[in-house]
């Protein structure tokens, strides 16, 4: 911890300590405790309940630690920095997680010792359902500062502490643990929450910064001699102006929620654009600029990125958050703190790669739906079960949902219960221990759910699964452990689940099929994609699949084939579109557009058989087209592709005066009766007659012989 950050803790007692705390804030904190009595009291608690002194397992305390890894890592200096301050105070330095479980305590052995005796220990939860009144359990379902001394805790043994704890947040509003400063109630002093709250900043700031550390960053207060400092609002700016993310600083200075924050952009806060915060901070020393908000308030700010002007502005679009991380350029003072950390090489980001659920809207009003649906569950240890047609997208959706949470750091691990054979999908999806079954890999393996701890689990077709396995998977999400085939030992894991099928589960549950326990634990919150043909957003959806397979002159897909496309039923929907396009694409290298001679013959005959099994008023585009003969009636237009649209017309009698036939006629005439006998099918027609398909669509089709 630098020594910078050292002395603005030790002021901080002179910014937050009043002499005395004003009677409206006074009242508002004992109406917070009698209500946080009022709850525990419905929660069938007493206040002469004894200490539990039983904390969950070590295996169970090491998986918590590790899910809360990152936290811990951001919180390690600052509770050392913060037990400096108070060492030899009768106190200790606590570091709950989010459901109010302690990670970490570090303090003065002789009241460690003493708070063992209430388990004020790790491993131990301190949610208000599990200990009553307390400022750790308290903060969290205040989600605010909160100090309880002595008797205001609801259980009596507890009545000699004096708590002062601070919930952490990260740039988007979510909670991600508690800091917590206890002491012996006789060595109460005000300025310990202060302490508290500013080192809660400490670690919410260096989060944000390992979060945006590519993206702009405004660091700004109304007085320029607070910019770089603990008080300094900092906001997260995306290549489109657009706020991502934000400090509680600044949220306390625009007097503005997360969420309302991020409705905004540069322009509709201050009045100017990335490019413009960009401009002028190029220069070798700028000075800092001065905003205003539509109120009038005044700021002074200065910006700090760690990539390069050229990347955050170029090649994205106003959906795609994500800039391509290059050498690190400073534009501004590292932040406080940010002196003696070691750099780190920015994650480089795949050009055009997907940057979560915002990649997936595309324009359609049920996708947008849909998205706001998961965002809404992101991050609640809610299971997600998403439903749709084959090739609808669903690992798209669970991919993007791993990647917005908290757990993008760690493994996605997707799992296909149907191409998976029966009699391995147990040892694949548990693992097994060496010489559990014949043909067992030697020293085992460790299997998909434990590959995913920490991480998201997808189960693709969740539905094939059997019927026999549904139980164990069942039992290992409520218990949260596996046990590999072979072995006697269970492991820990923390994963989170999305499950996915074409199927209609309840129509397996009916059918005993499909464990009825089991599905009502992986829907927690159900989606249904839906089919392609049912969407508005085809022609999007085509241009992004072009644009990825070539990022290097994209080319256009021409009037005609996207209204073919527009008519199809696309029964295999964005997997089969994207097919497809790859094909055209390869085909059309170095031409600017996509015409139908570019499509596959496959395709084509798919196209002409759905557009003969449809009625003759509503076949359109979607009917093969084939060429006249001389002397045909002119072909049909369909209004919406302006193409000819014919029927094939019955081959020429025999009778018919041969010498008016030319070479070419006959030539067609054959074909059309060889494709007649095969019903239709191109394939069987070639083979019959010799040719290929592409020669009988050359010569049948629009007339070209």
């Amino acid at each position: 911890m630098s020594v910078t950050h050292r002395a603005q803790v030790t002021n901080a007692r002179t910014w937050t300590t009043p002499t005395a705390a004003p009677v409206e804030r006074q009242a508002a904190r004992a109406e917070t405790i009698e209500q946080s009595h009022q709850r525990c009291a419905a929660l069938g608690l007493t206040r002469i309940e004894r200490p539990d002194f039983e904390p969950m397992m070590r295996s169970d305390l090491s998986v918590a630690r590790e899910r809360n890894l990152r936290l811990s890592t951001h919180a390690a200096p600052v509770m050392e920095m913060l037990f400096e301050q108070i060492v030899n105070t009768e106190s200790m330095i606590v570091l709950a997680d989010a459901q109010g479980t302690i990670l970490h305590s570090v303090g003065d052995d002789r009241f460690l010792e003493r708070a063992g005796k209430v388990a004020l220990a790790p491993g131990v939860n301190w949610a208000e359902h599990s200990k009553g009144t307390n400022a750790i359990g308290t903060a969290l379902f205040e989600e605010a500062p909160t100090v309880v001394h002595g008797g205001e805790h609801f259980i009596h043994a507890n009545s000699f502490l004096t708590c002062s704890a601070a919930p952490i947040f990260d740039p988007r509003g979510n909670m991600l643990g508690v800091l917590d400063v206890t002491g012996d109630q006789r060595s109460y002093h005000q300025h310990t929450m202060g302490l508290v709250r500013m080192s809660a900043r400490m670690i919410e700031n260096q989060w944000l910064s390992d979060d945006f550390g590519n993206r702009l960053r405004l660091h700004f207060h109304s007085r320029v001699e607070f910019i770089g400092t603990l008080l300094e609002g900092i906001i997260v700016v995306g290549a489109d102006g657009k706020i991502l993310g934000a400090n509680r600083s600044a949220l306390d200075q625009l007097d503005m929620s997360h969420a309302a924050l991020r409705m905004h952009s540069l322009t509709s806060l201050f009045g100017t654009t990335a490019s413009a915060m960009l401009d002028h901070f190029r220069a070798p020393l700028p000075a800092p600029a001065c905003l205003c908000l539509s109120n009038g308030r005044q700021f002074h700010v200065s910006a700090r990125f760690n990539a390069a002007a050229r990347s955050m502005m170029s090649g994205l679009g106003a959906n795609e958050p994500a800039w391509q991380a290059e050498p690190a350029v400073q534009a501004a003072p590292a932040a406080p703190g940010d002196a003696n950390r070691p750099p780190q090489a920015p994650a480089a980001v795949p050009q055009g790669a997907l940057s979560g659920l915002h990649y997936l809207k595309t324009g359609d009003p049920q996708i947008e739906a849909t998205v706001q649906k998961v965002l809404r569950v992101l991050n609640r240890d809610i299971p997600l079960l998403i439903l749709g047609e084959t090739g609808t997208g669903k690992e798209l959706l669970a991919r993007a949902v791993h990647q917005d949470s908290n757990r993008a750091k760690q493994a996605f691990v997707a799992v296909n219960c149907a191409s998976i054979p029966e009699s391995l999908i147990e040892a694949e999806l548990f693992g097994y221990e060496d010489g559990a079954f014949t043909g067992a890999r030697r020293k085992g393996a460790s299997g998909r759910i434990v590959q995913a701890n920490g991480g998201t689990l997808f189960l693709d077709e969740i539905g094939d699964m059997p019927l026999a396995l549904q139980a164990r998977l069942l039992r290992v999400l409520q218990e949260r452990c596996v046990t590999p085939l072979g072995s006697q030992k269970s492991i820990a894991v923390d994963i989170a689940v999305i499950g996915a099928t074409h199927r209609n589960l309840r129509e397996m549950i009916d059918a005993g099929s499909f464990r009825e326990d089991l599905y009502y634990r992986l829907n927690g919150l159900v989606v249904r994609l839906p089919a392609l043909r049912e969407r508005c957003d085809l022609a999007v959806v085509a241009r992004r699949i072009l644009v990825a397979e070539c990022p290097q002159g994209t080319p256009e897909i021409s009037p005609p084939v996207m209204a073919l496309f527009n008519s199809y039923a696309w029964p295999g929907n964005i997997r089969q579109l994207a097919n497809v396009l790859r094909t055209a694409a390869v085909m059309a290298a170095g031409e600017p557009r996509i015409t139908e001679q570019h499509l596959s013959d496959d395709f084509l005959e798919d196209v002409q058989r759905a557009g003969s099994s449809m009625p003759a008023a509503a076949r359109g585009t979607a009917s093969l087209a084939v060429g006249p003969r001389r002397g045909d009636p002119a072909p049909m237009v369909s209004e919406k592709s302006a193409e000819p649209v014919i029927s094939v017309p019955p081959p020429v009698e025999a009778s018919q005066d041969a010498s008016a036939r030319t070479l070419g006629e006959a030539e067609i005439d054959m074909i059309r009766s060889v494709l007649a006998a095969a019903d239709g099918n191109i394939s069987v027609a070639s083979k019959r007659l010799g040719i290929s398909r592409n020669t009988i669509y050359r010569k049948l089709r629009w007339g070209k012989n």
